[in-house]
């Protein structure tokens, strides 16, 4: 029997319209699919619904794959692919497996020899990368950096050292609650003269991109707390 195939399909970066940053190529295949990995069963019915699937969800396979699912048996997952049916795997924003659960779904498709099928949408790291006027050649993605106040200010002194011994643009995210935590940490660990951006709310009506110096944020700067985010440093 002929194997189906695993979509990556990236959602929205926020509440825009889909058709303002998913291409008619990508939700034409989403409307068309019956089954769906997703991290959340709410926030994925309300995009398809927004994306214009109009099929029963009822009638619909929609299993959740997130940070608390077993990792044991990843096989039920991709139980309709083995029998021929496609399935598509959603984020919750941006695309999947970027700084997103899900890499491990895709690890096994391969291994199982299902064909995956990255598709094209927003993605925020490089919307960022591409706005901040840094180095796109040679950058590293770091996820997200430590809480911990001591280990942050390691983390940020070891990437900061990374930007400047190998020219390589440095790009990590934060929970939107901790924005000010952040951005007061970059401030206070950086070297005056480090550029940090910072791209919060991307593709939304909202949208702000500030490339200051370090210095220069330890002053008055808008207000990105609560923001979805994300911080690039470069030297």
């Amino acid at each position: 029997m002929k194997k189906g195939t695993l979509y990556l399909i990236p959602s929205t970066l926020g509440d825009s319209p889909p058709e303002m940053t998913l291409p008619a190529g990508t939700l034409d295949i989403l409307r068309k699919l019956n089954h769906f990995i997703a991290e959340e069963a709410t926030t994925a019915r309300r995009f398809l619904r927004r994306s214009g699937f109009t099929a029963d969800f009822q009638a619909t396979g929609l299993t959740i794959f997130n940070e608390h699912s077993g990792r044991e048996d990843l096989l039920p997952w991709l139980e309709p692919a083995l029998h021929g049916e496609d399935i598509g795997l959603l984020s919750e924003a941006g695309v999947p497996c970027v700084a997103d659960p899900g890499f491990e779904i895709v690890e096994l498709a391969h291994q199982l020899g299902i064909r995956v099928r990255p598709l094209t949408g927003p993605s925020s790291v490089i919307l960022a990368l591409m706005a901040s006027g840094f180095n796109g050649q040679n950058f590293a993605f770091h996820g997200y950096l430590p809480i911990e106040r001591s280990e942050r200010a390691r983390k940020i002194k070891e990437i900061e050292k990374a930007a400047r011994e190998r020219q390589q643009t440095q790009i990590f995210i934060e929970t939107p609650y901790r924005n000010r935590q952040m951005l007061a940490a970059l401030a206070e660990t950086c070297s005056r003269q480090t550029r940090i951006c910072i791209a919060a709310d991307l593709t939304l009506n909202s949208e702000r991109i500030e490339v200051r110096t370090a210095g220069d944020w330890k002053g008055d700067h808008p207000e990105f707390h609560k923001r979805p985010a994300v911080f690039l440093l470069s030297v």
